[in-house]
């Protein structure tokens, strides 16, 4: 009787495998200039980190940094659906009074009587307390002195010298 014989099927090549894949990718990087920014990068890791430092060292630096964390910390207050509301109701003003066309020399100014029509316009009023209100609110914030304001955030007291 004779022997039988083994042979495995080799599948077919489809794509690239995962070596012709890196090598590719390698020469794109090469071909890019990323690979030598890489390495520039690495080689001047002493240089690059002194800039670093010495930026981040400056006064100014250091308040825009605590500026961009109280604007997140202040963000993060708002709902969404509050801010979203606020953010496009702004662009609707400022809409408006882009759209806004001055009175023509010689026109007529409203006047007394165009005055009066206005304290008496209760659409006029009711567009116009949330605004008073709203100044109110921020005067009064502005009012309030705070010498950390991270420390005012989270309700901590201050501890000085």
């Amino acid at each position: 009787m004779a022997e039988r014989i083994s042979h495995d099927v080799t599948p077919p090549k489809i794509g690239p495998d995962a070596h012709e894949e890196l090598e590719r990718l390698l020469q794109t990087l090469h071909e890019h200039g990323v690979l030598r920014l890489a390495n520039d990068v690495v080689g001047a890791n002493t240089s690059i980190a002194s800039v670093v430092v010495d930026g981040l060292g400056k006064a100014s630096t250091l308040n825009a940094i605590q500026n961009l964390a109280i604007l997140g910390m202040m963000l993060s207050e708002i709902p969404p659906e509050r801010f979203y509301r606020v953010t496009f109701a702004v662009k609707e003003a400022l809409d408006r009074v882009g759209q806004h066309r001055p009175v023509q020399e010689g026109g007529d100014a409203p006047g007394i009587s165009g005055a009066y029509r206005m304290l008496n316009d209760d659409e006029l009023w009711r567009a116009v307390a949330p605004l008073a209100d709203g100044l109110k609110a921020f005067a009064e914030r502005l009012d309030k002195p705070v010498d950390k304001p991270v420390s005012d955030y989270f309700g901590k007291p201050t501890s000085g010298p």
